[in-house]
């Protein structure tokens, strides 16, 4: 059963004079009900693809994509719908979020029937997105989330059961789940911010408006009169039209990166530099790295000398480590150990001297001139495309077992990497020579600044091109 929503008051403006993403945002207020629609249908696939393939066994060999639902659910959710998702997000905004996300709906579906309890004050700290990120990350990989769908079920099963509950039982008819909680919206508002497309606010129209203004039901409780960033709006519509002030609009994606006035909190900084340019690539590289195989053998030489065995069993239950004998996939406590020591090393270098080098460059130009944190988001695009090709490597995975002749790929990763690059690259230069300070002191900060770049770069071109 579809979730009634307030029926909205429809404000007529004359289409012919108006841009086509302001037509194409009151056509999305105007027709709610067809996207309510469409978010249901999500939800159905959504719950085919996590529940059904965790209660059938495993693939067998010789199985294929379209022989196998679980090869099938796979394939589609982490080969097609996850990189494809953070491709949408920095082309479209949180379009995903606002008209597709099956977790963003059953939140809000709950709160409109739940018990309507203010948030408290614990829920709004800006860090559990950071928390939240990096722990599933990182569980993920222990459990190896992208093969084995019980995994998927306990994962993001579990990530969808706490939306469920935090919207019964807070807010009312609201997204408190998707603000404040859910592990990927640090990452959606990131990448957000390089979206050609926005809700843009007329500060002017607003002021002149006279009429009576109707109510827009944002579910993820933004202050729609200061809406400046695209980071926080799910892009769902429902404001377009509003006071004759709010519109989608086109822009350039280095807009938000590039505005004074859109310097962002702390939280994401460390997530950027941490979680994603850290924790993530950290946890794409492990299974490929050389250094981790060098790591763990001289951790199970060690152990065997000093006969300390316990680390060495494989005993864990599979909700804790991979544990799949009848496929040949087993961790032992050693295995579990060493892969967030990698991560969490890897992440701890790399995010650390992105971090240091970062703060640098603001302190060479000055107090005040270029927070370290707006500096920071010029690694945007290359955290976006890192993501794009970290998931890109199962969608390859998959059509290689597949048979699937895979011509130019290569070149086609070199090319994304590449255009990363000189992407933030490009930004960070603009940022620090709008500076106004001493050449040099430019020179030096976009020295600095290049040292995220180039420790990211170096990793991708390890994974995708050495090893």
């Amino acid at each position: 059963m579809v979730d009634a929503a307030p029926a909205p008051i429809v404000i007529v403006r004359d289409a012919a004079r108006m841009p086509w993403p302001a037509r194409v945002g009151d056509a999305m207020q105007r027709h709610r009900t067809p996207i309510q629609a469409v978010q249901w249908v999500v939800v159905g696939v959504y719950a085919v693809l996590v529940l059904l393939p965790a209660f059938l066994p495993l693939p067998p060999a010789g199985a294929t994509i379209l022989s196998n639902l679980t090869l099938f659910a796979q394939f589609v959710f982490w080969g097609l719908w996850w990189p494809f998702v953070i491709v949408s997000v920095m082309l479209l905004g949180r379009v995903w979020c606002g008209v597709f996300c099956p977790e963003g709906a059953l939140t809000e579906f709950a709160s409109r029937h739940g018990l309507g309890r203010s948030i408290p004050r614990w829920m709004r700290w800006g860090g559990w997105p950071v928390l939240a990120f990096i722990a599933t990350t990182v569980y993920g990989q222990l459990l190896s989330v992208y093969e084995y769908p019980q995994a998927t079920l306990l994962i993001l099963g579990g990530s969808t059961l706490a939306a469920l509950v935090v919207g019964f039982v807070y807010g009312k008819g609201k997204r408190v789940w998707c603000r404040h909680l859910c592990p990927v919206s640090g990452v959606f508002a990131l990448l957000a911010r390089l979206a050609p497309l926005h809700f843009r606010v007329d500060e002017s129209a607003w002021k002149r408006f006279n009429g009576p203004a109707r109510r827009v039901d944002c579910a993820p409780l933004l202050d729609l009169r200061h809406l400046r960033s695209a980071a926080a709006c799910h892009a769902c519509g429902r404001c377009s039209g509003h006071r004759g002030a709010m519109a989608l609009a086109a822009r350039s994606p280095n807009h938000e990166i590039l505005s004074a006035a859109q310097t962002p909190d702390s939280a994401a900084a460390v997530l950027l530099v941490f979680g994603l340019l850290g924790v993530a690539v950290g946890a794409f590289q492990w299974t490929s790295s050389p250094w981790f195989v060098a790591m763990k053998q001289a951790a199970a030489h060690w152990l065997v000398e000093h006969d300390r065995l316990a680390l060495l069993d494989s005993n864990a239950p599979w909700w804790l480590l991979t544990h799949y004998p009848q496929a040949n996939d087993v961790f032992t406590w050693l295995d579990g150990l060493a892969i967030c020591a990698y991560i969490g090393g890897y992440a701890l270098l790399a995010g650390g001297a992105s971090w240091l080098a970062l703060h640098g460059a603001a302190r060479v130009l000055g107090r005040g001139r270029l927070p370290a944190t707006a500096l920071a988001m010029a690694l945007v695009p290359l955290a976006g495309a890192g993501l794009f090709l970290g998931l890109s490597m199962l969608t390859l995975n998959h059509l290689r077992a597949e048979g699937v002749p895979l011509p130019g790929v290569a070149a086609l990763r070199a090319a994304v990497l590449g255009g990363a690059l000189l992407w933030s690259l490009s930004l960070a230069a603009r940022l620090v020579f709008a500076a106004r300070c001493a050449s040099w002191r430019r020179a030096l900060a976009l020295a600095l600044a290049g040292v995220p770049l180039a420790v990211t770069g170096a990793a991708w071109a390890l994974m995708l091109f050495v090893w």
